[in-house]
């Protein structure tokens, strides 16, 4: 992931079901079931390579109304499975 930061979150959320931050939610679990504390700044960051903050100015581009509507059908979806 890390490799195509010109993959955005909202696309990866409409194709797999999960995105980064998703991801970075399950390392923090997975670190917290070890008795490893870890925030959520650290999650992302090992997930991102760097802060959120900065890889979201470098890369996050504003979704589009497709995009928008898309993730919204897969929502749809999901909530059915």
């Amino acid at each position: 992931m890390r490799k195509r930061p010109d993959v955005q979150n909202i696309d990866l959320m409409i194709l797999a079901g999960f995105c980064r931050n998703c991801l970075a939610d399950w390392y923090r679990d997975a670190a917290a079931e070890r008795g490893i504390e870890m925030s959520k700044d650290a999650a992302r960051e090992t997930v991102y390579g760097m802060p959120f903050a900065e890889w979201k100015a470098a890369h996050q581009k504003d979704a589009t109304p497709e995009q928008l509507a898309a993730f919204e059908a897969a929502q749809q979806r999901n909530a059915h499975a």
